[in-house]
């Protein structure tokens, strides 16, 4: 955070000295120094925008996998905490984002914390659509005691086919967009 409260401080006066070093300011100073100062304030903002979009990808494009891994540990007779913390080690190379954000479930747990109450702070962390629904799964499987393994299934299953149908809908758009050029 410190980080990132510097940077919204030190690229505008970055920015606002190299346009006093190079000479662009005497097109006209209260413009230049004006946009410079500007963009030198909202770059930091922006840069962070196109991390967190970046992160939210990578995980929803490697959750089904980790879904999918999940099941064969729990169907393999691992509890869902031991399911978790296995996965996090097998997928730290391949899906870090998704890895990363299971090991503060674990981390959490072992703290402390309620499983129901380490699920959504997952699904609040993430931001995506597809954690919160796995988060809301999984608490209701857990105080239904319905089966884990089965309901990990169907929900990876479900975004694999919402993954499937979004790209076959991009790919009928783009007639339409090839259309105008």
């Amino acid at each position: 955070i410190n980080f990132f409260y510097g940077a919204k401080v030190v690229v505008p006066l970055v920015l606002t000295s190299a346009a006093l070093v190079t000479g662009i300011y005497e097109v006209g100073p209260f413009f230049v120094f004006g946009v410079t100062a500007g963009l030198g304030f909202m770059a930091p903002d922006f840069w962070l925008g196109n991390r967190m979009a970046a992160r939210q990808l990578a995980i929803r494009l490697g959750l089904p996998n980790v879904i999918d891994l999940m099941v064969i540990c729990i169907e393999a007779g691992l509890g869902l905490d031991q399911a978790v913390t296995r996965v996090c080690e097998e997928v730290k190379i391949s899906q870090p984002e998704v890895a990363d954000e299971l090991s503060l479930i674990a981390i959490e747990q072992r703290a402390g914390h309620t499983r129901a109450d380490a699920w959504r702070n997952l699904a609040e962390r993430s931001g995506v659509d597809a954690v919160r629904a796995l988060a809301s799964i999984v608490i209701q499987a857990d105080q239904f005691g319905t089966s884990v393994a089965r309901t990990l299934r169907v929900h990876s299953d479900t975004l694999r086919s919402k993954r499937t149908q979004a790209a076959e809908e991009e790919a009928a758009k783009t007639t339409v967009k090839l259309v105008f050029p």
